[in-house]
Formats: C-alpha cells, structure tokens, sequence
C-alpha cells in the first residue's frame, strides 16, 4: 500500500507550500462550514430580507441589529486572532517562499537591526488576516444576509467561491509567472546588481501579489455592473478598443517594470478576464 503511495506523482511545490495551502484549507473549510450553517438558519427561519423603513421609524429596531454586529465582530477578531496565532509558526515558511524569485533569502541584505524582528510581525499580521479572512467574511456575510431577499442571498452564494478562486489565481499568476521573471529584470537592470532590503523586497512582493489578484476580480465587477443595469454585454463587446487601452493603462501601474515583456504578461490574461466579463454581462 506504500508503495503505490509513493508511486503516484506529487505536485511541484516545497514544504513550504504544503504547510501554507494546508493552512488556508483549513481556514477555507472552517469559512465554508459557516456559511453552510448560516444558509440553512435563514431557510428554517423564513427570513424575506429587512426593511430599512422600519428602522427609521422605530430607531429601537436597530439595537438588536447593533448587538448581533457586535457578536459579529466579536467573532471576528476572535478568528483573526487564531490565524495570527498559527501564522507565527509560518512567518519563516512564507519568508522563504517570497524570496524564491531573486533566489533566496541569501541575496538580501538588512541594515537596520530591528528589520528582521519588523517584518517577521508583519508578514505574521498578514498571513493571520489572510488565514483568517475566510471566516472573518463569512461573518460579514452572515450579518449583511439578514437584511437580503432569497433570490439576493443565492446570488452572493454562487459568486462567493468565484470571488475566491480568481484572487487566488491571480496571486498565483504574479508568484509563478510574474514575478520570475520581472525581479531578475530589475535587479539587473544597466548591469548593475542589486541588493534589497529583505524589508523593501518583502513589501515590493506583497503589494504585486495583492494588486494582481484584486486586479483578476474584473469579471465579477462587470457582473456586478451588469446586475444594476450600468453595462450590458453589447456595450462591453462594442467598446472593445476602449477596452484594450484601459487594460494596458492598468497593466503598466500594477506592473513593477517599465518593459512592455512584463506589461504584456499582465494584460493577456486580464483581455482574456474581459472577454469572460462578456459572457458574465450575458447572464446578469
């Protein structure tokens, strides 16, 4: 039986990986978990959705509303909490896991003697919130859903695993694709070798990670557009030109490098992201 085990093929990540995706697994299920129980709550209660009128004419409506958001937040923090907690072990994993596209952490340098301490805490703050975010918007979600219609509530229940899948596949276009081969451009660039900060490089990473998985949300922002009757399918596939260029704006302020190589990595798969937003405004 352990033979055939290791037989089979595994997949081309480091332990440093494993532990990571097995984290945010966790924290995915345990979000997933939450929202289950939230939906079948509001089916066996019957809730049509709140009136905001009702509020407005009687202000002690809301007090219940204001204790359950506290509960809400309490929850929260609690689970934040939690993942910061786990994300202190994981610190030195995601470390080693940014710095695998200038080489290691061997090429960076540290000048200040607090720095390693500084951004040891802060990668754990985010990993923590990002661990914790599952939860903490499932959460979110189980106090805005009171005040919603059914046919609203299925909506946002079908859009919320997308929402997640096109982050995370954004993150993943910029850590395997992107940044391989934009940070050796920079730290080469005129023949001179560069050195960064570990500080410096960590929050460069970071910050093109974030943007390029906000910026792969696009399709679910036309949808959303399409819903309030703000576009349509024949305007977005009309003003395709239009399109393109604000593309092209919106790769060259995500991308770190001034080359139009790493500019055309981005704006390929956000023009295939626009077409797919076609299809999107369809369905709205």
């Amino acid at each position: 039986m352990f033979e055939f085990l290791n037989s089979l093929p595994r997949l081309p990540i480091s332990s440093d990986a494993s532990i990571l995706l097995s984290a945010l697994l966790v924290s995915l299920t345990v979000g997933a978990i939450v929202l289950i129980r939230n939906r079948r709550a509001l089916a066996s209660s019957g809730a049509e959705g709140g009136d905001l009128g009702v509020i407005f004419e009687n202000p002690s409506a809301i007090m219940p509303h204001v204790i359950e958001l506290r509960d809400r937040v309490i929850k929260a923090l609690v689970a934040i909490g939690v993942g910061m907690a786990a994300s202190l072990l994981l610190a030195d994993q995601v470390l080693s896991m940014l710095a695998q596209p200038i080489g290691g952490m061997e090429n960076l340098q540290v000048i200040r003697v607090t720095e390693p301490v500084s951004v040891w805490f802060k990668v754990s703050l985010t990993v923590g919130i990002i661990l914790a975010s599952p939860v903490v918007l499932a959460q979110l979600w189980m106090f805005i859903a009171t005040g919603l219609k059914p046919s609203e509530q299925k909506v946002v229940y079908l859009l919320f695993p997308f929402a997640l899948l096109l982050f995370l596949s954004g993150v993943a276009f910029a850590y395997f694709v992107m940044l391989p081969v934009a940070v050796p451009f920079l730290t080469s660039f005129l023949s001179f070798r560069a050195h960064p900060t570990l500080e410096d490089y960590v929050s460069f990473v970071t910050s093109v990670l974030l943007w390029i998985g906000i910026s792969f949300e696009m399709p679910l922002v036309v949808f959303a557009l399409a819903k309030l009757k703000i576009v349509n399918a024949r305007m977005l596939a009309t003003n395709w030109r239009i399109a393109i260029v604000l593309i092209a704006v919106l790769s060259a302020v995500v991308t770190p490098t001034p080359d139009p190589i790493n500019m055309g990595i981005v704006a390929l798969p956000l023009s295939i992201l626009y077409l797919l937003s076609i299809v999107l405004a369809l369905f709205a």
